[in-house]
């Protein structure tokens, strides 16, 4: 990564362009393409908000589902212990393509993650962005060495921000192409998942879907951000997390360019007093406390909708938005705990259904035979503990409480003998 493109090692990420000129320069250029991509939403976007009343509902994987980001180069040993201890079957791997060097690194890092499927995603920068044919030798390079033992390979990321290199969907459609043409020639059983737009901005996205580009997709991957609202189920423009997720949904089923899969690559919310390795200001920052109850719900929000295949909690090990932090040793968080029980208590359940009623909701789904209760409410209420409940916080403690406190914080309810 060349400037006026710098990455933060703190926050995981590029540094904002300092070069206005630049930026407004390259913005110009690609003028016809964001023209473009106005014109394609505002035709795609209505189409697919009537379509999804017609969207069926997938049969989503369980150990699928539950995927885990982490950085190979950073506490190795230690992300290793952590995932087997998690016991999520599915690993999100970040590659930078500005270090080739690495790959065989990474090769290693991989073959020891204990036979579990991994998403590889393959980091752009702006130099293999402007020489296609750099692009095709190093792709094919990786390819080469990993499409055994990688699942899904995720080209690209984070297309709709010019920090990360790219000015316009038409330059994303390019690069994602030559992935495509190596697919076909030399690597026919390679998955490619694409494109990666970050936040509710599917203008991007329906570019991206609805174009004359010869191209197709096995998935499309969105990094499905909700932070800066707040909670999962705040409001963006009308739109809530499970609206956003039907609307995506619809747009990948009307797609021609893409088969009925979506991946949310990236997703987290920031925590509060961990500058400079948060990645937003301190106004989006949220407790840890917060942070936990968050990600669960999103989790649960993603799964009843019956739409998502995957949700790669961004990420295992980082001090601003991680399930660990490793500024003085290893310390685990409560939502690492609160990870690792959702994983266990979700991996072989049968989604029933997801009750919501002022701002209360229960998600329902079988576990075993036996009907698991998920409740949490935006308004802090009460419930009574049944003789037939067996209840459990976040973090598996169990809770005799004659009063349950239904908040924030979801609490797990078995209901004894099926009874309901």
């Amino acid at each position: 990564m060349k400037q006026p493109f710098i990455w933060d090692n703190y926050s995981d990420q590029p540094y904002p362009l300092k070069d206005k000129i630049y930026k407004k320069s390259m913005r110009k250029k690609e003028f016809l393409s964001l023209l473009k991509t106005f014109l394609i939403s505002i035709f795609t976007l209505p189409i697919s908000l009537l379509a999804i009343p017609f969207v069926r509902k997938k049969s989503i994987k369980n150990s699928d589902f539950f995927c885990i980001g982490v950085d190979y180069q950073r506490e190795k040993d230690v992300t290793i212990e952590l995932i087997n201890e998690l016991g999520a079957e599915r690993v999100l791997v970040r590659f930078k393509l500005w270090e080739m060097e690495t790959l065989n690194e990474l090769k290693e890092f991989i073959l020891a993650m204990s036979q579990r499927k991994i998403t590889l995603k393959i980091l752009q920068d702006r130099e293999h962005i402007e020489d296609l044919g750099l692009l095709k030798k190093d792709l094919d390079t990786i390819f080469s060495t990993l499409h055994e033992i990688v699942d899904i390979f995720e080209i690209g990321s984070t297309i709709n921000r010019a920090k990360w290199g790219f000015f316009s969907v038409d330059e994303y459609n390019r690069f994602y192409k030559v992935a495509y043409n190596l697919k076909i020639s030399k690597f026919p059983h390679a998955k490619l998942i694409g494109s990666g737009v970050i936040d509710f901005e599917y203008h991007f996205t329906a570019h991206t879907l609805f174009n004359f580009f010869r191209y197709s997709y096995d998935g499309i991957s969105s990094l499905l951000y909700v932070d800066r609202r707040g909670a999962p189920e705040n409001m963006q423009l009308g739109f809530d997390l499970s609206d956003k997720i039907a609307l995506l949904s619809a747009m990948v089923w009307l797609s021609p360019k893409s088969t009925h899969e979506l991946h949310i690559t990236e997703t987290n919310w920031p925590i509060t007093g961990t500058a400079p390795y948060a990645p937003t200001s301190e106004h989006e920052c949220v407790s840890e406390e917060l942070y936990g109850d968050f990600m669960l719900r999103y989790y649960l929000l993603a799964f009843a909708s019956a739409q998502v295949n995957s949700v790669s909690w961004h990420q295992l090990i980082a001090p601003g938005y991680g399930l660990v932090d490793n500024r003085d040793g290893i310390r685990k968080r409560t939502a690492f705990t609160a990870y690792k029980f959702m994983v266990s208590s979700l991996k072989n359940a049968q989604f029933l259904r997801l009750d919501i009623k002022r701002h209360y909701y229960i998600f329902q789904c079988l576990v075993d035979n036996n009907l698991l209760q998920i409740h949490w409410s935006l308004k802090p209420t009460t419930l009574k503990n049944e003789d037939y409940f067996e209840v459990f916080s976040k973090n598996g403690k169990k809770i005799e409480n004659e009063i349950l406190n239904i908040g924030s914080s979801p609490i797990y309810i078995y209901i004894k003998n099926g009874t309901n």
